[in-house]
């Protein structure tokens, strides 16, 4: 299983947040399926502020260009990836086209060598 950490801002708008997290409660069923579709076992977002952090376990043979073309094949993915975007903002740091940004573990308490 691979795991990556990924970070991403929402636009500092309380009602535009709250909006946020009402479509993150119940997404639509196609997204957890293009989801699942692309390798990822498991996924959560957590939020403080208008920071979020992707916490996304996958099948070890993950690819991230594979899972971007399964995204991109998908109306339905399209359209939710589209009305998300109203939200959130990228982080300074993000190449062009880029959302969500990959972080790097600096600590682990368990391989501290």
């Amino acid at each position: 299983m691979k795991r990556f950490c990924l970070a991403l801002d929402l636009i500092k708008d309380d009602e535009k947040i709250k909006k946020y997290q009402q479509f993150h409660r119940r997404i639509w069923p196609e997204i957890a399926e293009n989801i699942r579709k692309r390798g990822v076992l498991e996924m959560q977002i957590w939020q403080v502020e208008n920071r979020l952090f992707m916490i996304m376990d996958t099948v070890d043979e993950y690819d991230v260009d594979q899972a971007e073309q399964i995204a991109a094949s998908e109306p339905r993915n399209i359209e939710w990836e589209n009305l998300m975007s109203q939200f959130q903002q990228v982080l300074e740091s993000a190449k062009d086209g880029e959302k969500w940004i990959e972080m790097q573990k600096i600590f682990d308490l368990n391989h501290n060598d």
